[in-house]
């Protein structure tokens, strides 16, 4: 135990055998394993940790888990380097490197303390004010602001550890470890029931890990843990799953957890995550996350060497630490007293006992004054002396009613300070689940109240403190979950538990000083953001009167520790301001994660090439052998054009285009959305879901759709086939597919679930080959014997299945560039083959492979819109010149009503129009703005932007679509395109530009 002075040589749960070194701001020290950073730090006689944020403070550690607000680490170096970590939940390995954070130069010298000496200079709001004026600097304040601003330093390059997730079902899941945790999860897992036991720390056994002066049936609780633990784990329906901290509590009983797998480890092993992201779905859900004692508010009691009673108990027990030599113990309830006595039995010793109330009386207090211990009744600690650690206290009578102090004040010498302010049920994740809190006037605490969810909440959580009531209404609890999640069980007896017995508290929310809050001394709600008392009390008088103001006008409750520790104390001190009753000042929302969640184990294995799942066709492979360039469309890879040797960009197309119009091309279409549509009420579904008719649509025959939302707005577009009685085949653009197939599930079960009809995503059961131009029916009449394609037997928009080079296929006579064409559908296996097929037979007519690039061109002459390039959710049909395709016969579809008002039909709308450069060579840039009246310099009026722009070798000349304003009437008139360097002069027209009767289309 080198070095390791305030080590107790007979207490803890640490391994002697196995000592760990690790180094703290360079310094090395050593600890043994099971201890945190924190016990091995204190072991050492560490007690300066960290600085406060604001004001630079100098701050110790107050709690013992996860509540902790001061303790922050920058652990590890490099990549692997985490921020604001809890020294109370970090557990030490061989190698583990730690730094304190938000101190420059150094810990015991930070320049940054000079805020504190200007503190009259930064009361709470202060740059809400004070950094508005003169509005010319607001981007040096800003600089200097966000440098000030954080605490710790995130890694400078990629997180190089592994995550993973995993999915899990519970028929009960159990949330806290500790003694009603275990005993609800043994009595739901003898049922039968799937059991999830979770626990955020290392342990079983939670509070019991942290006494010495109790029994559960004659045992030791350390014994009664170990036992209960070997029982679960013999249940082949239970899973126990420690160190993993329920972060969330969703709708429908959805919970997510942070397991840290490996991070106790130092270096994981081999195939093992660092963390593992559970996503748990329970029946039931009951909660046994016990309670957080609540700090008291008296000057000055941030100070290195103030901590929380029960954190002292754990370190002294369970870590077998001694966190002071000389201890005053500031209360205001009987728990303390059972601290006092446990740094006694530790050969601690205990300096005296500060108690707010008026008459101590019960077998605790006996029990400490037995030991010779000073108990001050009706008295506060007024003020403490040491900078970086408590070296003196002051203490006082308290007046009658406890705003003020009396008589002399007595000087204690200490070193530790255990205070006490009672304890409050810790109903973060019944909050999320949307459960209403209610005030437990007797434990001065908010408890759970109405749960809107299937959970039960049992233990210190549920307000329920006794260690027999705990353990009895966890039994009964986890029986009752599992029997409503449909097992059949009654709860076990409950053992028999001895405790020491405990009287009430007083609840004094602010401890008086000597002199007027906020004159001399500070009073400290908030430890994490040093939110004082007087901030609270400034920030109701300027009229902050709602929780949520209050919040963020001082910042309390919104550092990393979530104000755990802060919460309660400042609601009690705005209700006291406001003269209100606390719980209708209400509480501040409760928001996962529960504790700070690492964004890795949110991602998991998505990152890098799997962060977006890359969609590759059968014929991706041809296209690359082949030269092809890509683009991204969706998810898939889609090739954008096909380049010659030599040939630019601009000659590539050009040459693509015109082999289309002149010729045959061909384009791999595998990527449009495809949704197999089935069912009595199919055709009925389409007629609600598409603007235009679908009752009468005959087998082999194909309708061009358009989709609304329900403000009217254009959503998709895409052709659906009639393919048999009863079955279509729908089409949707690429990138919509999923949002489509979603959009028809959510239209069907939610609004007309009474329509029989089935929808099943195909899009990739199906390759698709297009070959579009005067000479693509020479080419599939080759390949195809069983087919009649003359423009008689198989007309434009109909659909017909024969086989095309052997292989069976779906061939439709649909065209999105205005020529004849056909798409070929075939099972996705003969993709390639039938691509091959395709090319060989298409070598005498020059067949030409083309791109997603020369496909836009292609469709933009003939003016046929992109749903996403020529619409942005505020476009309808009318606003298009589609109005065409809008029924004035249906009686409803969906967007119909919104379609139907006045300002829908409006003139003043932006409407799509073409656009002719006064330079035919000129191609506008898509996003242009687009003005009537030119000025120097901008401001200007924007009519509307360029949606589509393209040089077409056809037109010889550039054309470009553009939604304007009041586009419909402005044909012929001039506007103007502002670019960066000159201003393009255009000429409104139709939005069509090549083969205006429409001949082409049957070759």
């Amino acid at each position: 135990m080198s070095g390791q002075s305030f080590r107790i040589r007979d207490k803890g749960r640490i391994d002697r055998s196995k000592p760990v070194r690790f180094t703290f701001d360079g310094k090395s020290y050593e600890g043994f394993e099971g201890d945190t950073l924190a016990s091995a730090l204190i072991a050492n006689g560490v007690h300066l940790i960290g600085r406060s944020f604001k004001y630079h403070r100098p701050r110790g550690i107050l709690a013992a888990g996860s509540e902790e607000p001061n303790a922050l680490i920058q652990l590890g170096g490099g990549n692997k380097s985490e921020p604001n970590l809890r020294a109370t939940q970090i557990e030490i390995f061989d190698g583990l490197e730690a730094a304190s954070q938000n101190r420059w130069p150094c810990l015991k010298f930070d320049v940054g303390a000079v805020n504190s000496v200007f503190h009259r200079l930064f009361p709470a709001g202060f740059y809400y004010k004070t950094f508005m004026w003169p509005a010319s600097l607001w981007l040096k304040y800003e600089h200097v602001i966000r440098h000030a601003a954080g605490l710790g330093k995130a890694p400078p390059d990629r997180d190089p550890d592994r995550y993973e997730k995993v999915h899990a079902h519970a028929d009960v899941l159990i949330v806290g470890g500790g003694p009603a945790g275990l005993a609800a999860a043994l009595a739901a897992g003898k049922t039968g029931a799937r059991v999830i036991l979770a626990d955020e720390t290392a342990d079983w056994g939670g509070s019991l890990l942290s006494e010495s002066d109790c029994e559960i049936d004659g045992k030791e609780p350390a014994r009664w843990v170990e036992e209960s633990v070997a029982e679960l784990e013999a249940m082949p329906e239970v899973t126990l799953v420690k160190r993993c901290t329920i972060t969330g509590y969703y709708d429908h009983n959805y919970l997510t957890g942070l397991e840290r797998v490996s991070d106790h480890l130092g270096a994981a092993p081999e195939h093992t995550p660092r963390q593992r992201l559970w996503k748990i779905r329970a029946k039931r859900v009951v909660l046994a996350t016990g309670a957080l004692e609540r700090p008291l508010v008296f000057t000055d009691n941030d100070r290195p060497g103030v901590m929380l009673s029960s954190a002292v108990r754990t370190y002294v027990n369970r870590y077998g630490v001694l966190p002071g030599r000389k201890t005053v113990i500031f209360t205001n309830n009987d728990d303390a007293y059972r601290t006092a006595l446990a740094l006694e039995d530790a050969h601690g010793r205990v300096a005296a006992i500060v108690d707010v109330r008026t008459s101590v009386t019960g077998p605790l207090a006996d029990a400490v004054r037995a030991k010779g211990i000073t108990v001050y009744e009706n008295h506060g600690i007024v003020s403490v002396q040491g900078t970086q650690k408590v070296t003196s206290v002051e203490v006082m009578q308290l007046d009658a009613n406890g705003t003020g102090v009396t008589g002399t004040a007595k000087s204690v010498n200490c070193d530790l300070i255990a205070m006490s302010g009672g304890w409050n049920p810790t109903v973060h994740l019944f909050s999320q689940s949307k459960g209403k809190l209610t005030w437990d006037t007797e434990m001065a605490a908010f408890i759970p109240g109405t749960a809107s969810q299937a959970l039960a909440s049992t233990g210190a959580c549920n307000g329920t403190m006794g260690l027999a009531d705990s353990l009895k209404e966890g039994l009964k609890l986890g029986a009752e979950a599992a029997r409503e999640a449909g097992h059949k069980g009654r709860a076990p007896a409950a053992p028999k538990a001895t405790e020491p017995e405990q009287g009430g508290l007083r609840p004094l929310w602010i401890t008086p000083g000597k002199a007027k809050l906020g004159r001399k001394g500070k009073h400290f709600v908030d430890f994490q953001n040093d939110v004082t008392a007087a901030d609270v009390q400034l920030a109701a008088r300027e009229g902050y009167r709602s929780v949520e103001h209050l919040k963020r006008y001082t910042t309390t409750g919104m550092g990393t520790d979530q104000g755990k520790t802060s919460n309660v104390n400042a609601l009690a001190i705005l209700s006291d301001v406001l003269a209100s009753d606390i719980p209708a000042v209400g509480t501040t929302t409760f928001r996962p994660p529960y504790t700070p969640a690492t964004i890795g184990a949110y991602t998991g294995r998505n990152v890098g090439k799997l962060f977006e799942p890359v969609r590759k066709t059968r014929i991706d492979e041809w296209a690359r052998a082949n030269g092809a360039k890509f683009e991204h469309v969706g998810q898939w890879m889609r090739a954008w054009y096909f380049p010659k040797q030599g040939e630019t960009f601009r000659q590539a197309i050009d040459r693509e285009v015109k082999a289309v119009r002149d010729g045959c091309g061909i384009l791999d279409a595998s990527t449009l959305g495809k949704i197999d549509i089935q069912g009595p009420d199919a055709a009925e579904f389409l007629n609600r879901i598409y603007t235009n008719a679908w009752l009468k649509l005959g087998v082999g025959r194909c309708r061009y759709g358009l989709m609304l939302k329900e403000d009217g707005m254009v959503m998709d577009d895409g052709v659906t086939t009639c393919i048999g009685e009863n079955h279509y085949h729908m089409t949707t653009t690429t990138g919509g597919a999923a949002n489509v197939l979603s959009w028809l599930e959510e239209w069907h079960q939610t609004e007309w679930p009474d329509l029989k009809v089935f929808f099943s995503s195909v899009t990739e059961q199906w390759s698709v080959v297009a070959i579009n131009g005067p000479k693509s029916r020479a080419v599939l009449q080759k390949l195809c014997e069983d087919v009649d394609f003359s423009a008689e037997a198989f007309p434009f928009m109909a659909m017909k299945e024969g086989t095309v080079a052997g292989i069976p296929a779906r061939l439709y006579r649909i065209s999105f560039t205005g020529e004849l064409s056909f798409e070929i559908n075939v099972p996705a296996r003969y993709g390639l083959a039938l691509w091959e097929a395709l090319m060989e037979a298409g070598k005498e007519f020059d067949i030409t492979p083309y791109g997603t690039e020369t496909m836009h061109v292609l469709r933009a002459e003939k003016g046929f819109i992109i749903v996403g390039q020529e619409t942005d959710g505020t476009v309808n049909p009318l606003d298009l010149g589609m109005d065409w395709i809008v029924s004035k016969k249906k009686p409803d579809f969906v967007g119909k009503r919104s379609l139907e008002r006045e300002s829908m039909a409006s003139p003043d709308r932006k409407q799509l129009v073409g656009l002719l450069t006064e330079d035919p060579q000129t191609v506008l840039p898509e996003g242009g703005h687009v003005v009537e009246k030119l000025k120097p310099e901008p401001p200007m009026e924007m009519l509307g932007h360029v949606t589509s722009s393209y040089y077409s070798p056809n037109c010889g000349r550039s054309i470009a679509m553009a939604l304007i304003k009041g586009g419909h009437a402005r044909h012929g008139q001039t506007l103007h395109v502002p670019l960066e360097d000159k201003v393009v002069k255009v000429t409104v027209t139709e939005p069509r530009f090549f083969d205006l009767e429409g001949e082409r289309i049957d070759g």
